[in-house]
């Protein structure tokens, strides 16, 4: 995959499944423009050299998502991985743990999506624009002790698919990954008596995020593609 002379953003791109896709897009060509919240994940990311780092403190700002896509030059593709993810019973769920699932996933993902497509139609040429769904998105009983996740996971799913069909004039191809638990090491720590081994690798997961960005990808939109691994 060729993204030499493409401007590609990267929401989130600091944590682990980031540093997996900004290490193939560099690999491929790409000059990478990627968002973080997390200062010391900025400082430990080991392309920081490599790359235009942004401090974005808030994506579910319009000004603020606004002002990211104003600094890249020529946009390619847009790959949103920021987002939020949260256990609990809805009992315990009141509106303010909601609407920050609401406002990290599906709110910032719009945005995002919206700024992505205004920036890619001013280029020219057309683009790419990869979502990040989970799989509770696909299968809501998997959902059970998280539906605020599920329900704002779900809605990111539904604005792809739609999204897909609005720009596809535009030669902009948007799809999602919906990944299963990915083997990271927060998740490890969090569940540590599981089959590792069963659980997809963020390289992996970041393999098909970078196709569905590049220009490889010539036919698939609409997609929310599975990536589960064995899990």
């Amino acid at each position: 995959m060729d993204f030499r002379g493409r401007d590609v953003v990267v929401t989130g791109g600091t944590g682990a499944l980031g540093r997996a896709v900004v290490g193939a897009l560099i690999e491929a060509g790409a000059n990478c423009h990627v968002s973080y919240m997390i200062e010391a994940e900025a400082q430990a990311f080991p392309f920081r050299e490599l790359v235009a780092l942004h401090a974005v403190g808030n994506l579910a700002d319009e000004a603020t998502v606004a002002k990211l896509y104003d600094a890249v030059p020529k946009l390619w593709a847009s790959i949103h991985l920021a987002g939020g993810f949260a256990m609990g019973p809805i009992a315990d769920t009141g509106k303010a743990a909601l609407m920050q699932q609401v406002d990290g996933n599906l709110v910032s993902c719009f945005l995002c999506c919206r700024a992505a497509v205004i920036a890619i139609r001013r280029a020219g040429g057309g683009g790419r624009i990869v979502n990040v769904a989970a799989r509770p998105a696909l299968e809501w009983r998997s959902g059970a002790g998280m539906a605020a996740y599920t329900a704002t996971k779900a809605a990111v799913a539904a604005l792809t698919t739609a999204l897909a069909e609005e720009v596809a004039k535009d030669g902009i191809l948007v799809n999602a990954v919906a990944p299963s638990i990915m083997d990271t090491p927060a998740n490890r720590k969090s569940i540590p008596n599981a089959d590792y081994a069963s659980w997809p690798k963020v390289e992996e997961v970041a393999a098909t995020i970078v196709f569905l960005a590049s220009p490889d990808n010539a036919v698939t939109r609409g997609g929310v593609v599975p990536v589960y691994g064995k899990a």
